[in-house]
């Protein structure tokens, strides 16, 4: 077991230091070059940063506004999700920053569009290592996950208004091209979260069987999900059957289809994508 617990915090801090890089490298070779805003905290640090020196001819530190930016989320993160989480997404935040701040930039293209696609695929890359290493890169993922996983509270039309709100100001300030682009990079950044990142997609499971108590047990041991088992007669074999109906997440889906083969070799089982459910489902957490 400790083992296992050591594996998945190495796991966890290397997806954060290596997610840390990216986002940096990304702000220094594409973001700036473009003039972009992204999402979140780190969108609302450049843009706070463009403030300063087109209006005060101040250069602030990138590390200052968002460690200044992200202390009040940390807080929520050590108060009311969990200490692990937390000090591995302090470690993106400030790994993050201080790689900002000191490397060089290195422009590679000076075309917006590309700059918008690109920048937004080498971003969701990053935030889905985050994901993936069951990390975040801090500022409104903390808000979020808060309101979500405790309170049971979907705030992410919220936070998607409050990027919508500092690409108003972008484009007020320092011109709507930008602004828009900055639309092409978070929509692309979008996508490739989605198409990288499963653990939050839902399937159903129809598993017809003559071990339903075997199955079960598999069930419940990979996934800690329940089941809802119903009899049935099988109209080709004449022979009495029973389907367990389950949902589980599409990574849990996988390894399960496998076990419930080695409990029942004969086994049928149809798995379906599930978009949406209602009522009491287990998240899977390890914050």
């Amino acid at each position: 077991m400790k083992d296992l617990n050591a594996k998945h915090e190495a796991k966890r801090f290397g997806c954060a230091i290596l997610a840390a890089v990216i986002f940096a490298v990304n702000i220094k070779t594409f973001v700036r070059a473009g003039g972009l805003f992204p999402g979140g905290f780190s969108g609302l640090t450049l843009l706070l940063q463009n403030i300063f020196t087109k209006y005060w001819g101040l250069e602030v530190p990138y590390t200052l506004i968002n460690v200044s930016l992200n202390l009040l989320p940390v807080f929520i993160g050590l108060k009311f999700i969990g200490i692990k989480f937390t000090i591995s997404s302090c470690c993106v935040i400030f790994l993050s920053s201080i790689l900002t701040d000191v490397i060089p930039a290195q422009p590679i293209t000076y075309d917006t569009l590309l700059i918008s696609i690109f920048g937004g695929l080498i971003n969701g890359l990053a935030i889905s290592l985050c994901l993936i290493g069951n990390t975040s890169s801090g500022g409104t993922d903390f808000i979020a996950i808060y309101f979500s996983e405790k309170n049971g509270h979907d705030i992410w039309n919220y936070i998607l208004c409050v990027n919508a709100g500092i690409l108003l100001i972008a484009g007020l300030l320092f011109g709507w091209e930008r602004a828009l682009y900055s639309i092409i990079f978070q929509f692309t950044s979008t996508q490739v979260v989605q198409m990288l990142h499963q653990r939050y997609k839902k399937h159903t499971l129809f598993i017809i069987t003559s071990e339903p108590d075997k199955v079960y047990h598999e069930i419940s041991k990979l996934t800690h999900h329940s089941a809802t088992q119903f009899e049935g007669r099988g109209c080709y074999t004449d022979e009495n059957m029973s389907m367990l109906y389950s949902v589980v997440s599409r990574e849990e889906a996988k390894l399960l289809v496998k076990k419930v083969k080695e409990a029942d070799h004969s086994a049928f089982v149809n798995i379906i994508k599930t978009d949406y459910i209602n009522g009491r489902f287990y998240h899977k957490t390890d914050y």
